[in-house]
């Protein structure tokens, strides 16, 4: 029999309107220019890494310096926002499955934060991480922004915490409405394993403070990939995309034992000591 190694992220929806979490799209809905989308690997990497998760009906929220109103597709009349609002008919959804002691604890769908111009979107779905996994929230990569408001970004351990998928959104224009589609993603939300933000990987850095600095195999490399390629008049484009494709085609992306239990060698994760491998491999089990 094989092995079905378990989700990284279960994402469980309580807005039926809302669309089920999307692939991140490595053209980044197809807004890419051609030319990055076919020879920028690192442009395309980006975009299309993690799930996109959409408002579940278009909204507009209005911000007059002081105080935000808005209005959804079902609710097309202007509406004050304090402090909050549930989605249309969702309080009734959520106590006739709720139990009875969890009755009336709807998510709400629009929260006015304290801060001014700030506005707290809900997609409609909750969400948990498999052990050892942290979820970024975030705008969508390279995805023109819809503009009018700023996205905060969060990293959320969803392993230990269990709740709504939602942006916090400061709105940066009092003149108009701003406008959040229902086909256009809201957020991107990226997996990233606990040892990768953990302090003791941020801490392993280091500097080399001039040219001096460099060593000779840090020239040669910097011929390799910048100074031989640029002076090839006939040199094809894409030489970098073309050697990370035939890299990824190569083998286990992951060089030791993965946060979901698979296993890439026998040496562990490169990069990390032995308390941090031991971290993850307590954390290598399946999700409820």
């Amino acid at each position: 029999m094989s092995h079905v190694p378990p989700p990284v992220a279960r994402f469980y929806r309580l807005i039926p309107d809302a669309c089920p979490p999307q692939r991140a799209d490595r053209s980044a809905g197809g807004t890419l220019p051609t030319r990055a989308y076919r020879h920028c690997d690192a442009v395309t990497s980006a975009a299309g890494f993690g799930w996109w998760l959409y408002p579940p009906c278009g909204i507009s929220l209005m911000w007059d310096g002081a105080a935000i109103v808005w209005r959804c597709d079902a609710l097309p009349e202007w509406m004050p926002l304090a402090p909050a609002a549930q989605y249309p008919h969702q309080s009734a959804r959520f106590d006739a499955a709720a139990p009875a002691a969890l009755q009336g604890c709807s998510p709400p769908f629009l929260t006015a934060l304290p801060e001014p111009g700030a506005v707290q979107v809900w997609t409609g779905f909750l969400v948990r991480s498999a052990p050892g996994w942290g979820l970024l929230v975030r705008a969508p990569a390279n995805l023109p922004a819809a503009g009018g408001y700023e996205q905060w970004e969060g990293i959320v351990e969803a392993e230990d915490w269990f709740g709504p998928v939602f942006s916090n959104l400061r709105l940066t224009r009092t003149d108009r409405p701003v406008v959040l589609l229902a086909d256009r993603p809201l957020v991107q939300v990226q997996p990233l394993p606990r040892v990768a933000y953990a302090e003791a990987t941020l801490r392993r850095t280091a500097h080399v403070p001039d040219l001096a600095g460099l060593t000779a195999a840090d020239w040669a490399d910097y011929d390799a990939a910048i100074a031989a390629p640029n002076a090839d008049p006939t040199r094809p484009p894409g030489g970098y995309a073309a050697a990370v494709r035939r890299r990824r085609r190569a083998g286990c992306p992951w060089p030791g034992p993965g946060p979901e239990g698979g296993s890439g060698t026998d040496r562990g994760i490169v990069g990390i000591d032995a308390a941090q491998q031991e971290i993850v491999g307590k954390r290598a089990m399946a999700v409820p």
